[in-house]
């Protein structure tokens, strides 16, 4: 342990946290036994705390607790927690308070897709999957998203990180099943079918939550991934 809080001193001290916090959240990580048969079990370990302090500083700042921070969608796109005698102007708290003619309005755009990201983890639900597990998933998916070029390049980016699943405490096959569900297949062949266009892009172009659901091509995928096949309707 003294071994790993000196490792992860500097991660810790990036992100404000004692190191031996850092290294209780590594322990953890290690117990689990895809770690221990990992072929980088340290790469998935150092992915596995970094996604952990990162929870940690939002929870921090949102006042609120890790795991809320990594089982609830909705929070993904809220800022830290802000008080209003810090600021001088009350405009100066948050731009929803300043109104200038033109504007856009950006509440529209996070509202759809925040109906977007509900309406794939009612999808999965319907089909048998946890419902917290598959909005959690998908809170990752939107969040490292957000950094990535491109869909295709998501999947693969996301796939290959081995220490989500750990974290997640998904099966990798279940894993990446999920992402090309989600974000499409990235195989050429499958560019502009369905299957390469994924859940996200489909609803995005219109298709309805019922729509998808009389898709038995992809509601059958969805069950197979479940990795609680015993729930599956």
């Amino acid at each position: 342990m003294r071994y790993t809080a000196t490792k992860y001193q500097p991660l810790a001290r990036k992100h404000g946290l004692d190191a031996w916090e850092v290294a209780s959240a590594a322990f953890e990580v290690m117990l689990a036994p895809s770690t221990r048969n990992a072929g980088h079990p340290w790469a998935v370990v150092t992915r596995a705390v970094q996604i952990t302090c990162h929870a940690e500083t939002r929870a921090s700042g949102m006042l609120t607790s890790a795991s809320k921070v990594r089982h609830t969608a909705r929070i993904i796109g809220f800022h830290d927690a802000v008080r209003f005698a810090e600021r001088e102007r009350l405009a100066d708290y948050h731009p929803a308070f300043t109104h200038y003619d033109g504007d856009p309005d950006e509440s529209e755009h996070e509202a759809r897709v925040a109906a977007l990201l509900s309406a794939t983890v009612a999808l999965f639900e319907s089909a048998g999957w946890d419902a917290a597990l598959v909005a959690e998933c998908v809170e990752h998916v939107a969040y490292r998203l957000a950094d990535l070029s491109s869909r295709q390049r998501g999947v693969e980016v996301l796939r290959r990180d081995r220490g989500i699943p750990t974290l997640l405490e998904i099966p990798p096959r279940s894993w990446s099943a999920l992402l090309r569900i989600v974000l499409g297949h990235p195989d050429p062949k499958h560019m502009g079918t369905p299957i390469g266009d994924g859940v996200l892009l489909r609803l995005l172009n219109g298709e309805t939550l019922d729509a998808l659901r009389d898709d038995e091509a992809l509601m059958k995928m969805i069950r197979a991934a479940n990795p609680d096949k015993g729930t599956v309707p």
